[in-house]
């Protein structure tokens, strides 16, 4: 970043101050939205550092008070130790009669300052922005306990707590990493400029950041793409919305225009997971959907699933299991009549003769073929040999565990990297599934998938997402055709899903969701992101009157 900005002057000639005057802006407007506007007499504190982030706070101030905010400015610094553009914003807080400026250089200056006033409503960290790669200590360890126990009061009394947003990222977080590296301040809203950082989006650091605004400050997208060369980045609703608007429901569709999914999986006594999965596949809107499962568990399967879901029976192992006496017959109505394949939801893996069902599936396949749970353990450790391809795409979505299995280890390490590398190694799309879920993509580009919430952390959540991935899938390779993009059709699934969970948890609350709620919400999700796409258009109207 201080390349890119360093390009952004000497290249195309914005100035510096400018770039630090509208990441000023961008963090004023953010509160401003928050108060409709009306910032009249709200108390604002901001805490600011030395360097361009204090800068950012300074600017922030003016453009605060102008809007008739009361606003109090804590310089952790001398004003003559500041310099550049961030000496500029201080010498103007200074000079201003309406702005209150404190110098603070030593803890307990700032521990008779927190006694003063304990009423502000908003709270401003401009103290560290990307290049903190230190624990804070000294005064700064002390404005985190400040902080903290000034939320503990107000939530004891309960009280409103104050509203503390965080300028780039919040202090105490190492931005490239996603581990925070010691004590840091627990935002409720992070305003980050041109692009997010690592420790934005990745947990357990982004827990820190609340929600995230990233602010376009000026800086050209041709200097991020040429200095940055980027190949992690965050899922936004627009790349979904594209795709839902690339596979839309059209005047002359029908159930085979959206594809078939075929879904191997369930067992006597794990029912459940295959028809949570089925119902997901059909609700995502693929046109037909059938799953195939061991004969003693085909009632209760059909039982589970909607109407619309079709079911048939294959051969089973004497503990319920699919066997791989069914992997002829499965393979032949795969090629006739299916799709997409999902394999592995309530699948078992506990039987050799289920496990060689699975791979013998999943190296013989002619479609493009999703793997979910023990689907997953019946490959695992993943053989070197078995390989994805452009047209016979391997989908793989693990859980930790399920990943660490594949990697034939006990820990995962680095997810981010253990994930890219899997992926570029064995030419699959890998979900790594988890808070802040993420995919991983043959040529090494990672997407960070924004939506979700705890509350998907659920049994069936996984075979949900599977039936819906699956779905989208279907629909892509049915309507795109040659043009399909599978990548883009798992990276849309994983969003809506999220998006989808978020909706329920709002209505319903995170505690008490479950797996088939989630899947409720496709439909609004997804009308949310293309509400004109879900309108039906033309037909006849009968004019009365």
């Amino acid at each position: 970043m201080r390349e890119i900005d360093r390009l952004t002057t000497d290249a195309y000639g914005i100035q510096s101050l400018l770039l630090m005057d509208a990441a000023s802006a961008a963090c004023f407007a953010a509160i401003s939205a928050r108060y409709d506007g009306d910032l009249a007499d709200v108390p604002v504190l901001i805490l600011c550092g030395k360097g361009n982030n204090g800068g950012d706070g300074a600017g922030l101030a003016q453009l605060l008070t102008e809007a008739g905010a009361q606003c109090t400015v804590v310089l952790f610094g001398l004003l003559s130790e500041t310099q550049g553009d961030a000496r500029t914003n201080f010498e103007r807080i200074n000079q201003s009669a309406d702005l209150l400026l404190i110098e603070c250089d030593d803890a307990t200056t700032f521990d008779q300052l927190a006694e003063i006033d304990r009423d502000y409503d908003v709270i401003v960290d401009a103290l560290f922005g990307t290049g903190l790669t230190r624990p804070l200590d000294g005064v700064y360890r002390k404005v985190v306990e400040y902080l903290r126990s000034l939320r503990e009061a107000r939530e004891q009394t309960n009280a409103e707590s104050p509203f503390i947003l965080s300028v780039d990222i919040p202090s105490g977080l190492n931005a490239d990493l996603p581990d925070p590296i010691g004590p840091a301040i627990k935002a409720d809203l992070t305003v980050t400029f041109t692009a997010p950082k690592s420790a934005n989006v990745l947990p357990p650091a982004c827990d820190f950041g609340g929600e995230l605004i990233v602010a376009d400050i000026g800086s050209p997208r041709q200097l991020v793409e040429e200095t940055a060369h980027p190949w992690m980045f965050v899922t936004e609703a627009e790349d979904v919305k594209r795709w839902l608007m690339s596979t839309r429901y059209v005047p002359g569709s029908y159930k085979n225009a959206h594809g078939n999914v075929l879904i191997a999986g369930g067992s006597r006594g794990y029912s459940g997971a295959a028809a949570l999965c089925g119902n997901a596949a059909m609700r995502s809107g693929a046109g037909l959907v059938t799953v195939a499962t061991a004969a003693s568990a085909q009632p209760l399967v059909a039982s589970g699933s909607m109407p619309e879901v079709m079911t048939m029976a294959l051969a089973e192992t004497d503990r319920g299991a699919v066997s791989d006496d069914a992997v002829d017959h499965f393979l032949k109505l795969a090629a006739k009549k299916s799709t997409v394949v999902a394999v592995g939801p309530g699948l078992t893996s506990d039987d050799e003769r289920t496990r060689r069902f699975v791979r013998q599936i999943v190296e013989r396949r002619s479609t493009p073929c999703v793997i979910d749970a023990d689907g997953l353990n019946c490959v695992a450790p993943w053989p070197t040999s078995l390989k994805g391809s452009a047209e016979h795409p391997l989908v793989l979505t693990p859980h930790p565990g399920e990943l660490a299995r594949l990697l034939g280890r006990d820990e995962i390490g680095d997810r981010v990297k253990a994930a890219r590398q899997f992926a570029m190694d064995h030419q699959v799309i890998l979900v790594s599934k988890g808070s802040r879920s993420l995919i991983a993509a043959p040529d090494g580009r990672v997407f960070i998938n924004p939506t979700g919430n705890p509350g998907l952390g659920r049994a069936g959540s996984g075979d949900t997402l599977t039936g819906l991935i699956s779905g989208f899938l279907t629909q892509a390779f049915a309507t795109l055709k040659e043009k399909t993009d599978p990548l883009a059709a798992v990276i849309s699934a994983l969003y809506v899903g999220g998006l989808a969970g978020d909706l329920a948890a709002r209505k319903i609350g995170m505690r008490t969701m479950v797996a088939s709620d989630i899947r409720d919400h496709f439909s609004e999700a997804i009308r949310l992101l293309d509400a004109s796409g879900e309108r039906p258009s033309g037909g006849v109207r009968e004019l009365t009157g």
